[in-house]
């Protein structure tokens, strides 16, 4: 039986995700697969690509042929230079942590030193002008 490893498309339309699995040659793309030994999604920045190293190692020992997209993603894994005894590739982008949101509390704490909103203390306002103009009335 001819053994390729080769990419099972998952997803929506325009939001491709998919699984490196190892799949009889005769199968469809989507089909039946013996054994999945990664994922790839494309449209993250940088590209998610996880490989089980192990596995791929020992399908490409007993001879399994990998797809040509497959051996793009190998090579920039390094699993395909290693399984050929070649240098190991740059090292891959690494996704940068995303900063943590800062907390309500962090916000609420520099407000305290405002004081009053607008609004009151235009009435306070009006409630002086009164009093002043009382009592310029009285006088």
């Amino acid at each position: 039986m001819a053994v390729k490893i080769k990419l099972k498309r998952l997803g929506k339309i325009r939001s491709p995700h998919y699984r490196i699995v190892v799949a009889d040659s005769r199968t469809r793309r989507d089909g039946r697969a013996i054994e999945e030994i990664g994922k790839y999604h494309p449209t993250y920045n940088p590209s998610v690509i996880e490989v089980d190293a192990e596995r791929v190692a020992y399908w490409l020992g007993v001879g399994a042929q990998p797809t040509e997209p497959v051996l793009a993603i190998l090579k920039k894994t390094g699993d395909w230079q290693k399984f050929k005894g070649e240098p190991a590739p740059a090292p891959l982008l690494v996704a940068e942590p995303k900063p943590a949101r800062p907390s309500f509390e962090a916000f609420t704490g520099e407000d305290e030193g405002k004081g009053e909103a607008i609004t009151q203390k235009k009435k306070a306002e009006k409630k002086d002008e009164a009093a002043a103009e009382s009592g310029s009335t009285e006088a």
